[in-house]
């Protein structure tokens, strides 16, 4: 057992190369064995994980150096899971700050260094990167140095050490013109600049719950740093909420330390270390696993609030029940409770009906990220447009603002400016670096729906985009939304060539030939603003007489196939998307259209 133990997080922008940092931290420090085939990314475990390319949710790892064993906690780096972020940063004592050196500090980078100040934490800056050909490594340091001084950092958080790093090779120095090719100088920085944590062992155990996971064999597990004491496996353990109050009492079945990728079963775990127990059913984020001699609990730091919503509900839909395995009320519920234990920045509340949920968290990634997993463990349900929580201060209407940065080419800026001034957003500042604009604006974060697609349209694909919640200002006024119609099934039925061919004219498909659509269902987008009803389902009329060879030569523009964040940015507020496990589908809340028009004249007249 190790008695000299760092506990350190790396927190950074999405994409600066944490994960990859970590990586080869693991294999520089001996995790692995010199023969053992490795994935790319090791950390991002989940399939959503790998596919995206980031890190949904926090993991743990521990690497030994020396004498030394070094806790990690590798962070999520998107804004919308920076409820990850803040609840991991109590659980260790000291932070690594990785930069990209091209990009410089962003959004998501101000957010969490700004947490880890608050907390005191003296960080370690990490410019990664400098490998790269657009590398402006000393620029990106006095970038991160003014950061420091608008966040309030003290003078000894300002005398940061700086670490250059190429993450992806495993290489860090001191010096940029340092000859070194390995990870060492990183290791030495860590051990040097963290603080060790405080272990007092002759005190009542205590443990505060900052994460969980789950096992079929030995249930909840949870995870965090032993404040106090020790505590030993088969020890009875009393388990008290935030507020203090006892929700059971149990022994302590499985104790786990972290070693590499692997949770090793322990018999004693000591102060400062983090760990991972099990036996507990009723365990919570937030919670304290303490003695039963001192039974106070540990005070909890409390995350930021959601900012946004939307609604889910048992699908309805003519197609109800084909292709999910959980369609139930019920079912949806369950799993929308079970999220929260794990999520602690999502909200689930049950409106006045009772098939429909209000889901509220940070952002729509982070909602779109929930959607995406139920639907993978085969849950089929409906959602509503997202709409963001809005707040009263002194008798005033607020809503949220989020800090957006674009990095556009000088060609297309003024389109994306046009874009979010129509938006109320405020440019802040641009700056320019080489042909490309850094424009950075305070937008509502309502005016943001949608707009990710547009800025990829305006820009060619070349636009990229970062946002922060920043803060609650008064309501902006009213917004412009889609300016595109939709073109809406008249009937069910299976989608023929011939009906498509005849409304080519009319705007993109969504759907193509042999799909099966019903009424109301939405299946393509309108070159106009308004919506219309169209008929995809009519059949050829067939005769024994063609006028040429190339009547039966049927051209169709292929369908416009959109992913599930494209779908939940396009619908509008009389819409619901359907989420089945093999299908997206949009649709009007109202499938008739008599129904439509009576819902839309009574909106007029509310």
């Amino acid at each position: 057992m190790y008695k000299d133990i760092r506990n350190i997080a790396i927190i950074a922008h999405v994409d600066h190369g944490k994960t990859t940092l970590v990586d080869e931290m693991l294999k520089q420090s001996g995790t692995f064995r010199e023969n053992e085939e490795v994935a790319e990314r090791v950390m991002d475990s989940g399939d959503l994980e790998k596919e995206k390319g980031i890190t949904i949710s926090s993991k743990n790892t521990a690497v030994k150096w020396g004498d030394t064993k070094i806790n990690i906690v590798d962070t999520p780096g998107h804004a919308d899971f920076g409820g990850e972020v803040e609840r991991i940063l109590k659980m260790v004592n000291g932070v690594i700050i990785l930069v990209d050196a091209a990009e410089g500090p962003l959004p998501q980078t101000k957010f969490v260094l700004r947490k880890s100040l608050q907390l005191g934490y003296e960080p370690i800056v990490v410019i990664n990167k400098i490998d790269r050909k657009d590398a402006r490594p000393d620029d990106v340091l006095n970038e991160i140095f003014d950061l420091f001084v608008m966040l309030d950092a003290t003078n000894e958080q300002l005398d940061f050490p700086i670490i250059y790093a190429e993450g992806i090779n495993g290489i860090a120095k001191n010096e940029l013109e340092d000859d070194n090719d390995d990870l060492s100088p990183l290791f030495e920085q860590i051990i040097e600049t963290i603080p060790a944590p405080e272990q007092v062992m002759d005190a009542p155990f205590k443990m505060l719950v900052s994460s969980m996971d789950w096992n079929d064999y030995v249930g909840r597990i949870a995870i965090g740093r032993v404040e106090q004491g020790t505590i030993e496996q088969g020890q009875q353990i009393a388990l008290l909420d935030r507020n203090g109050d006892l929700k059971e009492k149990a022994k302590a079945t499985k104790l786990f330390t972290f070693n590499g990728l692997k949770r090793e079963p322990v018999e004693k775990a000591i102060a400062g270390d983090i760990f991972a127990l099990a036996g507990y059913e009723k365990v919570d984020i937030g919670d304290t696993l303490t003695a039963t001699t001192d039974m106070t609990a540990l005070d909890y730091y409390d995350i930021d609030q959601p900012t946004m919503a939307m609604f889910f509900r048992v699908n309805d839909s003519p197609f109800a029940g084909l292709e999910g395995d959980y369609v139930t009320s019920n079912q949806i519920k369950d799993r929308l409770m079970r999220e929260t234990r794990t999520n602690v920045s999502i909200e689930v509340e049950q409106t006045e009906d009772p098939d429909i949920y209000k889901v509220s968290g940070r952002g729509e990634l982070q909602l779109a990220i929930l959607i995406e997993t139920m639907r993978r463990e085969g849950y089929e349900f409906s959602v509503s447009r997202p709409e963001v929580l809005y707040k009263e201060i002194d008798g005033q209407k607020h809503e949220p603002f989020e800090e957006v940065v674009v990095d556009v080419h000088e060609d297309y800026s003024n389109r994306v400016i046009d874009n979010l001034q129509q938006r109320k957003g405020i440019m802040t500042s641009m700056t320019q670096e080489g042909e490309n604009n850094r424009l950075v604006f305070k937008v509502p974060s309502r005016g943001l729906i949608g707009f990710r697609g547009e800025m990829l349209t305006e820009t060619r694909g070349t636009g990229i985009m970062h946002q922060q919640f920043d803060a609650y200002e008064p309501f902006a006024g009213k917004i412009p939304g889609r300016n595109s119609g939709t073109l809406i099934a008249l009937e069910k039925g299976e989608v023929t060539s011939y009906a498509l061919e005849g409304l080519q004219d009319r705007g993109t498909f969504l759907v193509e030939p042999g799909d099966k659509v019903y009424e109301g269902q939405v299946i393509g987008i309108n070159n106009r603003s308004d919506d219309l009803v169209v008929n995809v389902v009519k059949k050829k009329n067939l005769t024994n007489h063609r006028a040429t060879q190339s009547a039966d030569d049927v051209k169709i523009a292929p369908a416009k196939k959109m992913s599930l964040e494209q779908c939940i940015e396009f619908i509008d507020d009389d819409e619901l998307l359907e989420v089945t496990p093999k299908s997206l589908r949009i649709r009007k809340k109202h499938l008739d259209f008599n129904e439509r028009k009576r819902a839309k004249k009574n909106k007029q007249f509310a």
